[in-house]
């Protein structure tokens, strides 16, 4: 009886043929041809979402430690090539093009170490201490994306554009806005882990907060972000998405599309 059982079944089972395999893996390759750009479109907007979460992080974790231990905090911002293998260095506009880099010092006194009327010059390496190790972020580029009320395709719906109407102009971007492709710098920069950063966001023990060490105090500020493809920008993309950030109290906010 069980030797008839099995031989029934046996006889029962039907295998696949060589034609139907074929055309099982032609649907399977028709599916994945169709699907594949979709996945790199989430792939690239979440980059660049994912990036900006980043730098809005670091932005927050900067504030509260300058609050948190009476001390001020310098944000910096570097922008290179995807390539770069040791760091250049270069004064901005920044050349390179791709990955950001992110450093973040503290003064070791509590103290702001130079005033605004003080000549341009580094941050001693004696007075100040690395926050954490640098942060690379690759794949983005830190850019100006235009005012709301400019009529830029790049507007973000419910941004305001005090960024840009309260300092208009390149020569005043160190007023509201840090972009890599600016050829203004930090009247005070500072070194840390063999970068120097000419793009910063300075943290007072009050958590206020200004742009490249102008000592003068923001209503809002913004970094805007724009993906790229290795060092070259997508300058066709409406995937862009800024960071806005209130002088005062902080209000870390996101806009993208």
């Amino acid at each position: 009886m069980k030797r008839r059982s099995v031989r029934l079944g046996l006889k029962g089972f039907r295998a696949f043929t060589l034609l139907e395999m074929l055309v099982v893996m032609a649907i399977i390759a028709i599916l994945l041809v169709a699907v594949v750009p979709a996945l790199t479109t989430i792939k690239t907007a979440g980059g660049v979402t994912n990036a900006a979460y980043t730098i809005k992080d670091a932005l927050e974790q900067a504030r509260t430690y300058a609050m948190a231990n009476n001390t001020y905090v310098w944000v910096g911002f570097y922008e290179e090539a995807t390539t770069a293998a040791v760091p250049t260095n270069t004064a901005p506009p920044y050349s390179g093009t791709g990955r950001v880099v992110i450093g973040v010092v503290y003064s070791r006194d509590g103290t702001k170490i130079f005033d605004s009327s003080d000549p341009t010059a580094p941050l001693p390496p004696s007075s100040i201490n690395s926050l954490g190790k640098l942060l690379k972020i690759e794949g983005i580029h830190l850019t100006d994306i235009g005012s709301p009320s400019g009529g830029s395709p790049d507007n973000l719906d419910g941004r305001p554009d005090w960024p840009y109407t309260y300092a208009a102009g390149i020569s005043a971007d160190h007023f509201n806005r840090i972009s890599s492709t600016s050829a203004d710098k930090t009247k005070f920069n500072f070194t840390t882990q063999n970068y120097t950063f000419y793009k910063t966001v300075r943290f007072d023990p009050r958590g206020e907060a200004n742009l490249n060490s102008t000592y003068s105090l923001k209503n809002v500020a913004e970094i805007g972000i724009r993906p790229t493809h290795g060092d070259a920008i997508d300058a066709n993309t409406r995937n862009v998405v800024a960071i806005q950030f209130a002088g005062i109290a902080g209000n870390f906010k996101i806009y993208r599309r």
